[in-house]
């Protein structure tokens, strides 16, 4: 049907008297087409942007430059930022190592476009200069061959390593859980097989009085105000976390110390379960005691 004939081919002169009939032809053909398009992308747009142009202009390819002109750009300012977002990528593994060098390669053809032409060795060191420190034995292996890779054969042997990282990928985590008062037991259970001499400086120690409020005649485990203030502040726990060999870790991965108590994690990813935080814990504590 040639809808997009007037797109492609330039206005012809207008009928007269004198006109053949394969000018006519052509003519009707390209004015036929010339309102179909004009049809369509008047459809295809806001109503604000078919109001901006000039009810004047009656063939297609005016009418897309006008509106081309609404939507101007300076071509400094975007190469400039998609230079920048190249430059700054880092693949974080989450996605697919072949889709993100698409990418890459889909914003090196439109600097290409705005007259930055980006070569092929270029970009591929751009890519291995992203990759995560996990690929450290691949770029390196890249670096000691005298033949230098093409893009193509560069996202084959990046997939290549993703699945042998994948693989050997293995996470452990272990957790151990501790009141406060348990150590407390324990202690107490280390004072009886010690026999009288530590009794004797047991009892001394109560009858110095309580350490929490700093009054005698009870010990802190007695005290009143220390019992409301532990059910206020809630048990602590004692999270431990080891992880080992991981594939790729993210920046916003938050590591677990075997010294703190309760920790935050900012990612549910890896997590079986989950609740919300109680009135006792919503306070947080940091190592110097403060909140």
């Amino acid at each position: 049907m040639d809808l997009d004939l007037a797109l492609r081919m330039d206005r012809p002169a207008s009928l007269t008297d004198t006109s053949t009939s394969e000018q006519r032809r052509i003519y009707e053909k390209w004015d036929r087409s010339n309102r179909m398009s004009l049809m369509i992308i008047k459809r295809g747009i806001p109503e604000a942007f078919r109001g901006a142009v000039s009810e004047e202009v009656t063939d297609a390819t005016t009418f897309l430059a006008e509106i081309e002109k609404r939507f101007a750009k300076s071509d400094k300012a975007e190469t400039s930022t998609l230079l920048k977002k190249l430059i700054s990528m880092k693949f974080k593994g989450k996605e697919n190592i072949r889709e993100y060098i698409m990418e890459m390669s889909h914003l090196a053809s439109k600097l290409k476009a705005l007259k930055l032409e980006l070569s092929d060795d270029l970009l591929v060191h751009l890519v291995l200069i992203s990759l995560p420190p996990q690929f450290s034995q691949f770029k390196v292996s890249y670096n000691c061959q005298r033949e230098k890779w093409t893009l193509n054969e560069l996202i084959s042997f990046c997939v290549q390593e993703e699945e042998r990282l994948k693989q050997e990928k293995t996470e452990s985590a272990h957790l151990a859980s501790t009141s406060k008062d348990k150590g407390k037991k324990r202690k107490n259970e280390a004072a009886k097989d010690k026999g009288p001499a530590h009794k004797k400086q047991t009892q001394t120690n109560s009858d110095d009085g309580c350490f929490f409020c700093n009054m005698k005649g009870h010990m802190k485990k007695e005290c009143a105000k220390y019992i409301a203030w532990r059910a206020k502040k809630g048990t602590f726990l004692t999270l431990v976390c080891s992880e080992v060999n991981l594939a790729s870790v993210p920046r916003n991965t938050w590591w677990l110390d075997s010294g703190a108590t309760t920790n935050i994690s900012v990612s549910m990813q890896g997590c079986l379960s989950y609740r919300k935080p109680n009135d006792a814990e919503r306070s947080i504590y940091v190592g110097d005691g403060k909140s």
